[in-house]
């Protein structure tokens, strides 16, 4: 546990992963035979010397936030990086990642006391939202921050209950955990795996276009989280996914306009998950995409799969999962891929 605590509690937001970077890198040192950090950024670790080549991937960046503009109060003006919801950040505590330091702030926006009723009913624009970090004036704020700092939300990791847990960045350090595990853990003879931690996928799924272009794999896995459909207020027809029930194995991703799993990577998910009596289910995205969308139609196409683990709250502060189908996840991945 305290590996994933240390990766979900970690700055990265896309473009400033490196202190992603070096955890996946000392990690994979341990379990992998090379590793290397290629010009885009990405942590590429490979183990075995076979001739065909699998791929699996999973994003280190986190949505966040960077300073735009600092006011002459000292209060920041920032933008969004990634896709977050403006609902979820009035009064969020956030870190700038200043080069002098860890800088605490808090989101803040005109009090309800002084909106008129119009203002009351209308959802906050992030453009309206500022960063209160202490500060004065400007000429403090500036001795402090930069125009350019990366903005990450308050760090947390934590157990609900049982198997369930909660934390910053599960989007998509469960998935990086799972990288670490699966190397650990994979012996095969027939194939060369490469493991890559990917950067910016969440700004356009970047990291993995570049990397799946120079590793050139003949088959890939994407492993990533899916939206859980068991809160209130959303309907089964629109996810029917739950935590606890095991691993998602998409088939199709935002409606067509990403990946649509190879059906030779499908069948082989869906067996082993039987053969193993690993719990499974399956997932039909309408939005959203993952690395499995870019890796997929690189260079002449590779046969490519996403496996994600269901998670509440995704692009929010605090995501919640369960311990076990992160585990099923690893354990689906290990056993299928030697039948690529």
């Amino acid at each position: 546990m305290e590996l994933l605590e240390r990766l979900c509690k970690t700055s990265g937001i896309s473009g400033f992963e490196n202190e992603v970077q070096e955890i996946m890198k000392k990690e994979f040192a341990k379990v992998c035979d090379e590793v290397e950090i290629d010009n885009f950024g990405n942590v590429i670790a490979k183990k075995g010397k076979g001739k065909k080549k699998v791929m699996i991937a999973a994003h280190m960046d986190e949505i966040g936030l960077l300073v735009k503009f600092i006011e002459k109060n000292g209060f920041l003006r920032f933008v969004k990086i990634g896709g977050i919801d403006d609902r979820v950040l009035l009064q969020q505590r956030v870190i700038v990642k200043s080069k002098k330091g860890d800088v605490l702030g808090i989101i803040g926006a005109k009090p309800p006391h002084l909106q008129k009723e119009e203002e009351r009913k209308k959802v906050i624009k992030h453009t309206e939202l500022f960063i209160d970090i202490g500060a004065k004036d400007d000429k403090e704020a500036k001795n402090m921050v930069e125009v350019g700092d990366p903005i990450i939300l308050e760090p947390n990791f934590g157990k609900l209950s049982k198997d369930i847990y909660f934390g910053k960045a599960i989007d998509d350090r469960l998935g990086c955990y799972a990288l670490i595990e699966i190397m650990k853990q994979i012996d095969i003879k027939e194939s060369t795996i490469y493991a890559v931690a990917t950067t910016q996928e969440e700004v356009g799924l970047k990291g993995a276009g570049v990397s799946a272009f120079k590793i050139n794999p003949d088959h890939a896995i994407a492993i990533d989280v899916t939206i859980a459909g068991d809160t209130p207020n959303i309907k089964e027809k629109e996810s029917n996914l739950k935590l606890g029930k095991g691993p998602a194995i998409t088939i199709v991703e935002a409606s067509g306009r990403g990946v649509i799993t190879h059906p030779k990577i499908r069948e082989i998910l869906i067996k082993i998950a039987k053969e193993k009596n690993i719990p499974y289910q399956i997932d039909v995205i309408e939005g959203g995409m993952t690395d499995g969308a870019i890796i997929y139609k690189t260079r002449s196409g590779i046969p490519t799969g996403v496996v994600s683990i269901p998670t509440r709250y995704i692009h929010g502060p605090t995501g919640v999962f369960s311990m076990d189908d992160l585990n099923n996840t690893i354990k689906l991945v290990v056993n299928a891929i030697p039948k690529f």
